[in-house]
């Protein structure tokens, strides 16, 4: 049963998020190597990564290709992470290739195990295109045992500070950890850097690799046809829909086909508007970058803020990120991600109660934010539309 092999699979969560490829590299070539039958579009970057994927996932399909999407972490169910034509993996698909890769990858880690799953998902499937988001960083990632002659382009889409106790304190640090995932004569997207020492040690390490770099810094402020509709809401999704057409430009996707996918694409839990006993707003930022962000979209957007739900992880520059919603003037409930390590909140209390509260200060006309955390985020999200769940993991 799914639910056992699952239990086998999260059984290697303390390997935590492992860094580094010999392990994935020997698993890989048990299994007859099934990323190098893919084709393959690798996305990495702090924040944007796993929207910027679902764009171009959904141009692709629009184009009339057959699609594999891996991203990480899922909001409600282990499903989620890997798709095939824009659906998560059927349970009996699933089940069937984790058997597989927990069994030749005895010695992964939980993502490491979950990134072999797809690959042999997206193999059995002969998907056209695999659109593979990075985990953590790019260089030492499990992503990154993908060789050069199976990626049709890479991307970074925005660096910003977080897990700098593997990736390096500065945003410099960071950004070459990222650009790692380029690769020898083939396209290097790098979206919008936050200045131009940032921009250059990113540029340095792909030029290094020998990847031909796009840079959307030396691009007009905006390189989307004005007419463009997006399916994903928020202003910062502009900045995300300019990488995925980047890339499906060099993809030669046809135009029309990128317009259609882009007003198509769908992604939960970010910037996500619900309504149940009232409007809420969820959006999985999760660090100062991304609350940063939101409350710019926020403001665009017009949103009537009543209350906020948020939760971090304690490793996450949470006080930071408080700081950052305090320009929003809104009363804020504090809730810890279930299962988590959560960070020193005061009056934290649970999600359920915290949704409650939220929900009675805001009344029913005015907007809840539920923020701060994805795995909080996934969490309500479940509980207000009643989905079934898979237990979260930080991974």
């Amino acid at each position: 049963m799914l639910a056992e092999t699952l239990g086998r699979l999260y059984a290697r969560v303390p390997l935590g998020m492992r860094l580094g490829l010999d392990a994935m590299r020997g698993a890989c070539a048990r299994a007859s190597s099934p990323e190098r039958s893919l084709a393959i579009v690798h996305v990495g970057g702090t924040n944007g990564k796993g929207s910027t994927s679902a764009m171009l996932e959904s141009m692709a399909r629009a184009a009339g290709k057959k699609t594999g999407l891996y991203t990480s972490p899922h909001l409600a169910r282990f499903a989620e992470r890997i798709r095939i034509d824009g659906e998560p993996i059927a349970d009996e698909t699933l089940e069937e290739v984790l058997e597989r890769a927990l069994a030749i990858g005895h010695d992964l880690s939980f993502f490491e195990t979950a990134t072999l799953a797809a690959f042999l998902a997206f193999r059995d499937a002969s998907v056209d295109l695999a659109v593979i988001e990075v985990g953590i960083g790019g260089r030492l990632d499990a992503t990154n045992v993908i060789p050069p002659e199976s990626v049709r382009c890479s991307a970074v889409t925005r660096v910003a500070l977080d897990h700098q106790d593997r990736l390096g304190e500065t945003l410099e640090e960071i950004a070459r950890e990222k650009a790692s995932i380029a690769k020898h004569g083939v396209p290097f997207v790098l979206g919008r850097m936050p200045s131009s020492s940032v921009r250059q040690a990113a540029l340095d390490v792909a030029r290094s690799a020998g990847a031909r770099p796009i840079v959307l810094d030396d691009r007009p402020p905006f390189v989307l046809p004005s007419s463009l509709s997006l399916g994903l809401a928020g202003g910062y999704q502009e900045g995300n829909a300019e990488i995925a057409w980047a890339i499906g430009a060099e993809l030669a996707l046809p135009e029309e086909a990128r317009a259609h996918g882009l007003a198509a694409a769908r992604w939960p839990g970010r910037f996500e508007r619900i309504v149940t006993e009232g409007p809420w707003l969820l959006d999985g930022a999760h660090n100062p970058d991304g609350i940063r962000a939101l409350v710019s979209a926020i403001a665009a957007a017009r949103e009537t803020i009543g209350a906020i739900v948020f939760g971090a992880l304690a490793d996450k520059a949470w006080r930071e990120m408080e700081a950052e919603l305090d320009a929003l003037d809104a009363p804020r409930f504090h809730a810890a991600p279930q299962g988590r390590p959560a960070a020193a909140l005061a009056e934290t209390r649970s999600l359920e109660d915290a949704l409650a509260a939220a929900r009675r200060e805001a009344g029913p006309s005015r907007t809840v934010l539920v923020c701060g955390s994805i795995y909080l985020v996934g969490e309500a999200r479940a509980r207000l539309l009643g989905l079934p769940t898979d237990p979260p993991v930080t991974l």
